[in-house]
């Protein structure tokens, strides 16, 4: 019952998306769920937005061949054809060349950043991720802590400040990322803390064809706290270079004008 009213609640937040998606690409909308576990949040979005419709695939990537043969026989009962299944942890999946809608519940630690690799990399026209799990930029930030500047260290001196410090700065991280590929991302709750203590979501749009005042920002942020995780790495992002052991703070670039909905182009990966 805690997972199902997660969903729901998630499908509310999502409508808009699925429905800008249909909209625009009525004949060949496409929709991934990364790391997609029983497939729940697909089924419930398949019977909301894709059953009535003529068009418009979902496909589910599940490491777990049990648990993508378990929903690939229930979609066949419910008739739910274009419900699409593979077994594939999300950093190894075989994606469709366009993405344009990519969701991710619950993705433990860097399977989020593979989730939001891929979205990256494949276009997505929108994106939604609860991170569930996050450990490497803790384990960074404990490998660097002797080299925090001034009082920074202080936020993480403790194992347990640093777990909590570390899962933000992550989240803080991938929203900063998301802008920086031309995402305009929007940071909420997804449901009760009764329900679930992962409760983070990350709902981005792409609005631009790149966002360099948030590279700026971003780099900026991997030199100053001394981390780099897997989604920055993969992406080609780098920490801005240091000068005498400061990080330059120069003026950052005026935002980016608007993308109309119209144009298709994918923003630019390096790396």
């Amino acid at each position: 019952m805690r997972k199902l009213k997660q969903v729901n609640h998630l499908m509310g937040l999502l409508r808009p998306a699925v429905e800008d998606v249909k909209a625009r690409h009525p004949e060949s909308s496409v929709f991934v769920d990364a790391g997609s576990g029983n497939a729940y949040l697909g089924f419930v979005l398949y019977e909301l937005f894709l059953k009535d419709v003529a068009a418009g695939t979902l496909l589910s990537v599940e490491g777990r061949p049990e648990l993508t043969e378990r929903a690939k026989g229930r979609a066949e009962r419910l008739g739910f054809s274009r419900m699409q299944f593979q077994t594939a942890h999300i950093d190894q999946a075989a994606y469709p060349e366009r993405i344009h809608l990519l969701m991710a519940l619950h993705a433990c630690d860097t399977a989020t950043d593979d989730a939001l690799i891929a979205a990256v990399r494949h276009g997505a026209d929108h994106v939604a991720v609860v991170p569930c799990c996050q450990a490497e930029v803790a384990a960074q930030l404990k490998e660097n802590r002797q080299a925090a500047h001034g009082s920074m260290g202080l936020l993480y001196a403790h194992a347990w400040h640093r777990r909590e410090f570390g899962s933000h700065l992550t989240n803080v991280i991938r929203a900063l990322t998301l802008e920086s590929f031309g995402y305009q991302v929007t940071v909420t709750e997804l449901t009760g803390w009764e329900h679930s203590l992962k409760n983070e979501l990350i709902l981005a749009r792409r609005v631009h064809r790149d966002n360099r005042r948030a590279r700026i920002q971003l780099e900026r942020l991997l030199a100053e706290t001394g981390v780099n995780p897997k989604l920055t790495r993969e992406l080609g992002v780098k920490p801005a270079a240091s000068v005498g052991g400061a990080v330059p703070v120069e003026p950052l670039p005026e935002a980016p004008q608007m993308v109309s909905s119209e144009e298709e182009a994918a923003p630019t990966v390096e790396g």
